[in-house]
């Protein structure tokens, strides 16, 4: 009965309003025979501004101003993600009339980050790939690199795709000034749902120079923190992450935390040595507060198989059909024999036998909701008043309902809200289904009102304005 209350409260957060004025629903025309309608809020149109991408994600934005944008293809770990420039935008028809190939036959992107430095005044493209972080010489009007990579570090590199539940392709970087340092970092997640992980670069934070040296372990127990941000605006300068919980104990657990990392005001866990625990494997969160899983973790078996306990099977997901031992399977990886990478970062933790001294959760999300892009909105905007906004995936089994928006909080209240909906319809009497409509994923604010959102289900750039 424990679990009614928490689910409840869930349902309430993602239900209610984000402003105490109106909303507007647009309808936008992907296809000849194809829409997407999505409600915001009434002071606010939305565009399709770029379109016929494949799996879009994340964007940055360029010394010279120009925005970039990742794309990984399809959801299988494959070498022909690009990375686009987004130029030419035409406020009349609220489209990009340019987009252009900056890179290709990449390896998962999932992000990018720019450093000017501000001793040789030398710009770098910081991309993290799913075994390697490159960067490359970037000077202003470039469309293409006109030097070779830079390899600074490589990760584990091993493992099933995403409907196993487990091994994550993506990586994660961005560049964070904090108590008058800066610093590259770079999030690498877990390589399973529930294990006991062999690399310490797994499931963790890692920190370096600019040119790749002096890297160490920042964090640990990081499942899959998608999306690094550092925000000027935020606390004299703070470093955020979105993450995920894991799938193995139900619709309603494990809450989806957002963590303040560190900040120049109030310096937090990360700066610790050693480095922080952020909990997983065997601790998840409930209502922001860090609790013991008591599930057995899978035990190694001299072949290399772990041993794991059957789990209830997604009936419907949007990563296709699930076997009868999909959850078993994402259990598996961290058993396995692989060449060892990363072994200089130390040896990976032992799991945490109490949550204790695990950070709390700076805001949390509904159980499975799955967020990823974030961006902060300060002081200038009007209608999203010194708030963070979260673009929530989706639950990957359609029927928990989960996400499928984009929520916004603020620092005060912490409680996310509805801001953007429409990519999930619910059952009905008339239609018993749940329709997947989009994904949203990559945020980038571009003013005080104005973002940038990408659907990776779609293939679409959307622009999020103030209504003329």
């Amino acid at each position: 009965m424990r679990l009614f209350p928490r689910l409840l409260a869930a349902v309430l957060a993602l239900t209610a309003p984000v402003l105490t004025g109106q909303t507007t629903s647009h309808t936008l025309q992907i296809a000849p025979a194809k829409s997407i309608t999505l409600t915001l809020p009434a002071t606010l149109d939305v565009h399709i501004a770029a379109r016929g991408f494949h799996r879009p994600r994340f964007f940055a934005q360029a010394p010279d101003g120009r925005i970039f944008v990742t794309t990984m293809y399809n959801l299988a770990d494959n070498t022909r993600g690009a990375i686009y420039i987004l130029d030419g935008y035409d406020a009349a028809t609220h489209t990009f009339t340019r987009v252009t190939p900056y890179l290709t036959g990449l390896r998962n992107p999932n992000n990018l980050a720019f450093y000017t430095d501000p001793a040789t005044k030398q710009s770098w493209v910081y991309i993290p790939l799913t075994d390697k972080l490159v960067r490359y010489r970037y000077k202003a009007g470039d469309n293409r690199p006109t030097t070779a990579p830079e390899v600074l570090a490589r990760y584990p590199d091993y493992g099933l795709n995403y409907k196993y539940g487990g091994w994550h392709l993506t990586r994660t970087v961005d560049v964070a000034t904090l108590h008058g340092k800066t610093r590259v970092y770079v999030a690498v997640g877990s390589s399973c749902n529930y294990c006991r992980e062999n690399e310490a670069a797994r499931a963790a934070i890692t920190s370096m120079n600019p040119d790749g040296s002096d890297q160490r372990i920042v964090a640990h127990g990081m499942r899959n923190a998608v999306d690094l941000r550092f925000v000027p605006e935020l606390d004299g300068g703070a470093l955020v992450a979105t993450n995920m919980g894991d799938d193995h104990l139900g619709k309603q657990e494990p809450d989806d935390p957002f963590f303040e990392l560190d900040s120049n005001q109030h310096p937090g866990p990360i700066v610790q040595q050693p480095a922080p625990h952020y909990g997983w494997p065997t601790c998840y969160f409930a209502q922001g507060k860090p609790v013991h899983d008591d599930t057995p973790l899978p035990a190694m078996a001299n072949d290399g198989d772990a041993r794991v306990a059957e789990h209830p099977v997604a009936k419907d997901s949007v990563y296709g059909k699930q076997g009868a031992n999909i959850h078993a399977a994402g259990t598996n990886l961290a058993a396995q024999q692989h060449a060892a990478v990363g072994q200089d970062l130390g040896p990976a933790p032992e799991p945490l036998h109490s949550c204790e001294h695990v950070p709390a959760a700076y805001a949390w999300f509904a159980p499975h909701a799955a967020p990823l892009g974030l961006a902060y909105f300060g002081d200038a905007s009007q209608t999203l008043h010194d708030s963070f906004l979260v673009a929530l995936h989706g639950s990957g089994d359609v029927t928990i309902g989960a996400g499928y928006s984009v929520v916004s909080f603020t620092p005060k209240d912490r409680k996310p809200h509805d801001f953007i909906t429409g990519f999930l319809t619910r059952p009905t009497k008339a239609n018993p289904h749940f329709h997947v409509n989009g994904r949203p994923c990559g945020l980038l604010r571009l003013g005080p009102d104005t973002f940038l959102l990408t659907d990776d289900w779609n293939g679409l750039v959307y622009i999020v304005e103030p209504k003329q």
